[in-house]
């Protein structure tokens, strides 16, 4: 009997089918029993290519920071709009963290030693470097819009209003008279609430940053008197 052109399992497989799995059921429902039937396949040929269930869990994991686009910080931004590039690559890292939420536990706990989550934490700090943030500050902005975008894909606002009018009685709540609209809104309010803080957040940032560009002229002119 010829063999197959294609082998029945490969990595990218397994991390494919596995990513699915989250996204319909969430972390709980992966095993690797389960896994290996979702792939029409026996459970130890799993173990030719991942040795454990949470490193499969890593490895969807980093597929998912893969999707996020990096390339407003290729070269670094060397006196660039460092604002726009940081507000554009928030975007792109809260809509691939939207598209598969139940994964975002697993991104929670840091990059480890995932490849594509250490690229996007590199190209991250390294841009704010490039762009005149001191190391500690940029390490800060790293991680303060790691919990920012994190934070905006674990729970809808608006979501978590109910269809029901009844629910929000004026006597009790006399500023919720309109709260039963929201969940029908989710997606529209969820996006603006996101740019709302996202805005806020950068515009706090630019101020700290002509902080620091005076406080380094103030050195430069210091040195050279």
């Amino acid at each position: 009997m010829a063999r197959p052109r294609k082998p029945l399992l490969s990595t990218d497989r397994i991390v494919e089918t596995a990513r699915e799995l989250v996204d319909r059921e969430g972390l709980a429902a992966v095993s690797t029993r389960r896994l290996a039937a979702e792939l029409g396949v026996s459970g130890p040929s799993l173990y030719n290519h991942f040795r454990t269930k949470d490193e499969i869990l890593e490895a969807v994991a980093d597929s998912v920071s893969g999707l996020v686009d990096l390339s407003m910080f290729e070269g670094g931004t060397h006196g660039r709009d460092w604002r726009t590039a940081l507000h554009d690559w928030a975007v792109s890292y809260r809509a691939a963290l939207r598209d598969h939420p139940n994964i975002v536990p697993v991104l929670a706990r840091g990059p480890g030693r995932r490849p594509a989550a250490l690229r996007l934490a590199d190209a991250v700090y390294g841009a704010m470097v490039d762009a005149g943030w001191p190391p500690a500050q940029a390490t800060s902005i790293g991680a303060l819009m790691r919990y920012f975008v994190m934070g905006s894909v674990l729970g809808s606002f608006a979501g978590g209003f109910v269809d029901d009018a009844s629910a929000y009685d004026p006597a009790d709540y006399p500023h919720l008279g309109q709260a039963h609209l929201l969940a029908e809104q989710q997606e529209k309010i969820d996006e603006r609430a996101f740019e709302t803080g996202l805005t806020a957040l950068l515009d706090g940032l630019a101020q700290q940053y002509e902080q620091v560009r005076r406080q380094v002229q103030q050195v430069q002119q210091g040195v050279q008197r």
